[in-house]
């Protein structure tokens, strides 16, 4: 069976997209959560993940790190992962990529923090640019395969890897269109989600660093955590 190391579900924007597969596909994974320490991660995690970073899948004596790296290896041995149109998968494909290596406005300027509201100071042209893109990304997705997920009628990994915009949005309030709201409410209704997120709002661990990035962004609206 799988073991997958993630850290706080409050926090980790990575660590959810391997688990979201996992849950999502009901695939059988023990899951081991590492709450971020107020400093030396790298150090800490180092001893399960060779980047020192999280999340890290272990298989056996595979250890297989970075979240794109675990979801292409869980897509091997499980095909139901990506899309099995090609014209979808490709599609998929690359706006998984894309979210994975951009928008980096959007992951400075709105931190994960599932528990909380926050009404941004200001929404800077860099950060409308990211907001924008997402809403045409998803927009695109949802008409050209029909919804009600970006690649389609089922859930697959594209939408596993917007899941913490989906949180981000729901967090910041973000300006979406009409397509893009809807889709918003359908991953905040898939049950992997509502798991997660109700674990979140139970953790009782406070990170400095990540709850300064939160709140430099704007003014606390609520927080919903215990």
């Amino acid at each position: 069976m799988y073991t997958l190391h993630i850290a706080n579900k409050n926090y980790s924007s990575w660590s959810l997209r391997p688990w979201l597969v996992l849950s999502a596909f009901e695939i059988p994974f023990a899951e081991q959560l590492h709450p971020f320490p107020e400093k030396g991660a790298w150090e800490a995690y180092r001893s399960f993940s060779p980047s020192g970073k999280v999340p890290c899948l272990q298989d056996g004596d595979r250890v297989i790190w970075d979240s794109l790296a675990i979801i292409e290896y869980l897509a091997e041995h499980h095909p139901h992962v990506w899309p099995s149109d090609k014209t979808a998968r490709a599609w998929a494909r690359s706006a998984a990529a894309e979210m994975h290596s951009g928008f980096q406005t959007l992951r400075n300027n709105c931190g994960m923090s599932c528990g909380v509201r926050i009404a941004l100071h200001n929404i800077s042209p860099a950060l409308q640019k990211d907001i924008d893109r997402i809403d045409e990304l998803w927009s695109q997705g949802l008409q050209k395969f029909g919804g009600p997920f970006l690649a389609g009628e089922n859930f697959s990994a594209v939408d596993a890897f917007f899941a913490p915009v989906v949180f981000r949005a729901q967090t910041y309030q973000l300006p979406l269109g009409k397509a893009a709201s809807e889709y918003l409410q359908t991953m905040l209704a898939l049950p992997a989600m509502k798991t997660w997120y109700e674990a979140a709002l139970i953790e009782t661990w406070r990170e400095p660093a990540h709850e300064k990035e939160v709140f430099d962004a704007g003014k606390l609206v609520a927080d919903l955590r215990n």
